[in-house]
C-alpha cells in the first residue's frame, strides 16, 4: 500500500500555527540551512510523542519506505489472523497487550530492518505515517494500543534530561523500551477500512534523512 532526527537543531517556535505579521516574521528566521534538518516541537514539553512539523534544506539527502506491515510469526495462531501477523518474543512476560500493539511492534522492527538496509536507523526517521485498520470486533482503531508500541521505538529519551524514558507494554508496569530513541517524526495516524493483506491491522511507512557527509 502506498499511502500514507537523533538531531534536534531546533525548538518550538510555538505548538499552534503561526499567523499574524509578527509571528511570521519570526518564522522567516527559521528557515532551515541548505543541509539542515529542523524539528518543531511541542512548546513546554520534555518527553512529547511527535513533532509539530519538520523542516529540510534542500540539500538534505532522504529516503522515503513503502508502507510495511507486520510478519506473520506466531506459529501458534491460525494462518491469516490478526493474531498470527504477532511475535510472541516480543511481548514475552506482558500483560495486556492488544492485537494492534503487537502487530505495531512487529512492523516497527521491521521499519528498522528496512531503514538499516537503506545505511540509516530509526533515529533518522523524520516524518511517518500510520494506517490502522479495526481489531476484529472493535468500532475504531486502537490508537492506544499503537501509541504504546510507538514509544517502545521511538520518542523515549527525554529531551531535557536526557535519560530514557521507561514505557508501558500492554498493562504490564513500564520499562525500558525495546529501542531507545531520540527521534520524534511529525506523524500522522488514521483509521482506514482495509489494509492490502487479510489479518493486517497496522501499516507504516517513514521517511528518514541522511546525515551530512
Amino acid at each position: 500500500m502506498k499511502r500514507r532526527t537523533k538531531i534536534l537543531t531546533a525548538t518550538a517556535l510555538t505548538g499552534t500555527l503561526l499567523t499574524g505579521g509578527t509571528a511570521l516574521a519570526d518564522a522567516r528566521g527559521w528557515w532551515p540551512g541548505p543541509k539542515t534538518v529542523r524539528v518543531m516541537l511541542p512548546e513546554g514539553q520534555t518527553n512529547p510523542s511527535i513533532a509539530n512539523g519538520v523542516a529540510l534544506g534542500g540539500e538534505v539527502a532522504v529516503y522515503q519506505s513503502s508502507g510495511l506491515g507486520p510478519t506473520a510469526l506466531n506459529p501458534s495462531a491460525p494462518a491469516g489472523t490478526p493474531e498470527s501477523f504477532t511475535d510472541p518474543a516480543l511481548t514475552e512476560g506482558a500483560t495486556g497487550v492488544t492485537i494492534t500493539e503487537a502487530q505495531a511492534l512487529v512492523v516497527l522492527r521491521n521499519i528498522k530492518t528496512n531503514l538499516e538496509a537503506a545505511g540509516l536507523t530509526p533515529a533518522d526517521v523524520i516524518t511517518m505515517k500510520a494506517y490502522l485498520s479495526n481489531p476484529p470486533g472493535a468500532e475504531i482503531a486502537d490508537y492506544a494500543g499503537w501509541n504504546r508500541a510507538y514509544r517502545q521505538y521511538f520518542a523515549n529519551i527525554d529531551l531535557k534530561s536526557h535519560e530514557v524514558v521507561p514505557v508501558p507494554m500492554g498493562t504490564s508496569p513500564a520499562k525500558a523500551p525495546l529501542l531507545a530513541n531520540n527521534a520524534r517524526p511529525a506523524r500522522v495516524s488514521t483509521e482506514v477500512a482495509s489494509l492490502p493483506v487479510p489479518g493486517w491491522l497496522v501499516e507504516v511507512e517513514v521517511t528518514a534523512r541522511y546525515k551530512r557527509r
